[in-house]
């Protein structure tokens, strides 16, 4: 029998924890509870989820700091809660490494079709390519494999990519040398339901283009086209 995927819930408000608890096992994902970062490190200490829906405002460690610390550590992925309709708070969520956000208050809908994005962009439900052959691509001093969600440079190193990192990265590498609106790279990472104004790609473009350019100086593989969109400038060519 097929596990379900492991969804924990950290916010200290117990009745919006119960509610998400009960809507999300409904539709079939298992849930784990936590209050703070206290109790949700307990149950990290024995188990491995697949995604965090982590609350901004917490008790003790805040969620920008655990999100922080999580995703150094290469933990699951991340999906933020924030009470605040203030930009910022996305955008700093986002800059920690969270791979998406929700502001409060929220639909169980919305939640859930959140949490299946980028459960299904991490490639934790189930699928999968069907034996398709592998897709590897080599541009720069750079090869990813889309399979194997991995990023190596030419030493053979591997990059740390958030899994919205990786699939902006996807995104570009799959239509290469052409400029791809916010609007188009938004429908490819997250569906037609994004926000029209979100800020999400301007946010990994600007983290994905740090970390590649720290690997490669010499290159400027994202260009931004003023009123256009981002540009994946190198040629990209299939990899063995």
């Amino acid at each position: 029998m097929e596990s379900r995927p492991l969804i924990l819930v950290v916010d200290d408000d117990p009745e919006i924890r119960r509610l998400v608890a009960e809507f999300l096992v409904r539709e079939g994902l298992e849930v784990e509870e936590a209050a703070d970062a206290v109790a949700m490190d307990a149950i990290l200490a024995r188990r491995q989820p697949d995604l965090l829906v982590l609350d901004l405002m917490l008790p003790g460690e805040d969620g920008l700091s655990i999100c922080r610390r999580l995703r150094s550590a290469g933990g699951p992925a991340i999906l933020m809660l924030t009470a605040k309709s203030d930009e910022i708070d996305r955008v700093v969520g986002l800059e920690m490494g969270a791979d998406d956000y929700l502001t409060k208050p929220f639909g169980p809908r919305e939640l859930l079709a959140r949490i299946r994005a980028v459960l299904r962009r991490m490639g934790d439900q189930a699928g999968g390519n069907g034996g398709a052959p592998a897709r590897r691509f080599a541009f720069d001093r750079f090869v990813v494999d889309l399979d194997a969600r991995q990023l190596t440079d030419s030493s053979g190193a591997i990059l740390t990519l958030t899994s919205g990192e990786f699939d902006l990265l996807a995104c570009f590498v799959q239509r290469p040398r052409r400029v791809l609106s916010r609007d188009q790279i938004l429908d490819q990472l997250r569906g037609r339901g994004a926000e029209p104004y979100d800020r999400t790609v301007d946010m990994l473009v600007s983290r994905l283009r740090r970390k590649l350019n720290a690997a490669g100086p010499e290159s400027e593989l994202i260009s931004t086209v003023r009123n256009g969109g981002y540009l994946f400038t190198p040629t990209v060519k299939a990899a063995s």
